[in-house]
């Protein structure tokens, strides 16, 4: 990302702001925005005010970025300061300064920190501009200035107090920043799915949403590897199964979200998914940026929204028993979670609230009702691993088998990591005729986490019960975001605490946690659109931190900062030993794939951070005890603790108090 204008503080200095207020206006009309004089008033008056500044502040050799895109927030930064010593980020406000004004300049610093590659090693401020308030430099300085210090608060006439006392309070760099290299360095963002989603719909590809730490090429192509079949269907006129496999957090929807919005497909393709919640999230989500953006009404949008992102089920019974078994409009279908596909007898029976009309596997029927295309047809199968948590999933096997039996009526494409003998992850137990081999439809690089790649091998040998493993792990990565408390209030202010700015917070829990209410946690998330999408002070949001989403509801979402509450449904007794609730107590779990379903609900809730996750172990009830309770054994409890502490999660006490934000100064009285 570029910003729309950017010079020394020299050339600043030199200019008419009229000018550089045409300059913006210039490229604002090139990128399609309408201008309006109240836009280009206000830009006059920020640029004096930089000019100001700046002359008082003695910045001629600085650089200044104004309109700076952000691309993960579809926002941009009014104006960013490069000094010789720090970075900031300056947002222009006209009316009295608040506390959601404080935390919008935050969040662009946080963005900057965490996605701009030249701000990382280096001092950012927030700053707030707003009104004619006066500065008053903070009581206590920062005392460290790494990363994102808490943001200040000036007026256009003390901004250059506020920039001064910056320059003569951050500590002096052992290399000077250096604007030009600051202006080349490349601004990888790592945006939620949310914010993925709303992007690629409005036609932003994968090339421009990349990993800021990690191999940011892994994401583009395997996206490249699904337009390459995809086209190659269209050349053949052939229909193609495009497996695509990878770790938990390594963009796999990102890349079907692409695949269907991309021009390539067309107007008719389809994301297919049974995870409800998912579908209602990014309908409301995908729907209120079109009405944002003034491409549609709402109900226009919403049906536009509901059209690419259908439920699976409904997909397959609306067609199955199709009269006229006709193709469906769709060319081009991306199957979410394809490895959890139902198996026949699963298809068969339904749902307890439905009934099924479907005759074969999911897998199977899928296959035939696209077949029905004259000319080419492609679904893409996205495979997660470990994300099982249900009866009756078929497996990826399931889909080689109706491949092969098609009789060369459908190929399958995959990279070996979709090769083998497991039949939930295995399409053939080896290289059949059917199948072709291309190695980049595999992400093997995990982009949820934020800061660090290594929470997912983390979380993998953890459940695994390979205790010395995750804490070689841990030890190898010393900021691994996982903490551990054992109090609920301590939990709820750590995650206040951590959610920076717009940062997401939220509480998720395991649905057979069913003592969690006994502890004083017991209240599920609602409409999970609601929860996902409103904030705080709404009560239903995520960030009011007074109910939880379960598995089945962030599946395939994230927050920001997760706090996961550990029920009695996972206890560790030299190794993990699920069970189940029922009645009046615990019941121990034998069948094999029922545990592995808990322990994959886990991996879940353990992956669903892109910062921190903070763990909450209750101390359940001690023998003795007053009312003592079975159900919330004490020593089950602190096993599981001294469990997650030994495996390398760090006692949340560890983690350092970072100074908060004063309030705004109020507005003075008339």
């Amino acid at each position: 990302m570029k910003p729309w204008f950017a010079c020394t503080g020299t050339a600043l200095l030199a200019r008419d702001p009229a000018d550089i207020a045409g300059r913006l206006a210039a490229a604002q009309a090139h990128r399609g925005f309408a201008g309006t004089a109240d836009q280009q008033a206000a830009w006059e008056r920020q640029v004096a005010a930089l000019r100001d500044a700046v002359a008082e502040a003695g910045g001629a050799a600085w650089t200044l970025a104004l309109e700076y895109e952000l691309l993960r927030l579809e926002k941009r930064v009014d104006a960013v300061l490069v000094t010789d010593r720090a970075i900031l980020a300056l947002e222009f406000k006209t009316g009295a300064p608040s506390r959601a004004m404080l935390a919008e300049a935050e969040d662009y610093a946080l963005d900057l920190r965490d996605f701009h590659a030249g701000s990382r090693a280096h001092p950012i401020v927030p700053v707030l501009v707003a009104g004619d308030a006066p500065f008053a430099p903070p009581a206590q300085p920062p005392l460290i200035w790494d990363g994102v210090v808490p943001p200040i608060t000036c007026g256009h006439a003390s901004l250059g107090a506020a920039i001064g006392w910056v320059h003569s309070a951050a500590p002096e760099p052992r290399v000077p920043l250096d604007g030009r290299a600051w202006l080349a360095a490349p601004y990888r963002p790592v945006p939620t799915i949310i914010e993925a989603a709303t992007m690629l719909y409005a036609r932003n590809g994968v090339a421009e949403i990349a990993a800021a730490r990690a191999d940011a090429a892994n994401l583009t192509r395997t996206a490249a590897a699904i337009r390459r079949q995809l086209r190659a269907a269209q050349a053949a006129g052939d229909k193609r199964l495009v497996v695509v496999t990878g770790i938990p957090g390594a963009g796999k929807t990102l890349c079907g979200l692409n695949a269907v919005f991309a021009p390539e497909a067309g107007p008719h393709s389809a994301f297919l998914t049974g995870n409800v919640p998912l579908v209602e999230v990014l309908r409301a989500a995908l729907a209120a940026d079109a009405v944002a953006r003034g491409d549609a009404g709402r109900p226009e949008a919403l049906r536009r929204a509901r059209q690419r992102l259908q439920n699976v089920h409904r997909f397959l019974e609306d067609n199955a028993t199709d009269p006229a078994r006709a193709a469906p409009p769709d060319r081009l279908i991306v199957f979410d979670e394809a490895q959890r596909a139902w198996d026949a007898a699963k298809a068969r029976l339904g749902t307890r609230n439905k009934p099924s009309r479907l005759t074969m596997s999911e897998p199977a029927h899928t296959l035939e009702i696209m077949g029905r295309h004259d000319g080419w047809a492609v679904v893409v199968a996205l495979i997660g691993n470990g994300q099982e948590i249900n009866t009756g999933e078929a497996g990826l096997r399931e889909w080689g088998d109706c491949v092969a039996a098609s009789g060369g009526a459908w190929r399958a494409v995959a990279a070996p990591r979709a090769v083998g003998a497991d039949p939930v992850q295995g399409i053939a137990p080896g290289w059949a005729p059917w199948l072709d081999r291309d190695d980049d439809l595999d992400l093997a690089v995990p982009i949820r986490s934020v800061r660090d790649a290594a929470g997912a091998a983390w979380v993998e040998a953890l459940l695994r019960g390979a205790v010395a493993e995750a804490r070689a792990i841990a030890d190898a990565a010393p900021d691994l975001p996982v903490l551990v408390t054992r109090d609920l209030d301590a939990l709820r202010a750590a995650l206040r605490r951590l959610a920076r700015g717009q940062r997401r917070a939220g509480l998720v829990a395991s649905a057979g946690a069913k003592r969690l209410r006994a502890e004083g946690l017991g209240v599920q998330a609602g409409d999970v659109a609601d929860w996902f999408l409103r904030r705080w002070p709404d009560i239903r949001a995520s960030d009011a931190l007074e109910t939880f989403a379960t598995e089945y509801d962030c599946q395939g979402l994230e927050l920001d900062v997760v706090g996961l509450a550990w029920g009695g449904d996972l206890r560790w007794q030299e190794g993990w030993a699920p069970r189940r609730f029922a009645g009046d107590r615990w019941q121990v779990v034998r069948n094999a794939e029922e545990q592995r379903h808990i322990l994959n609900t886990y991996r879940v809730l353990l992956t669903r951070a892109r910062y921190e996750t903070v763990v909450w172990v209750p101390r359940g009830s001690a023998p003795g005890a007053p009312w003592h309770d079975a159900t919330r054994d004490a020593a089950t409890m602190d096993a599981i603790a001294d469990l997650l502490l030994a495996a390398g999660a760090r006692p949340l006490h560890d983690l350092p108090e970072p100074a908060t934000p004063r309030d705004p100064p109020a507005p003075a009285l008339l």
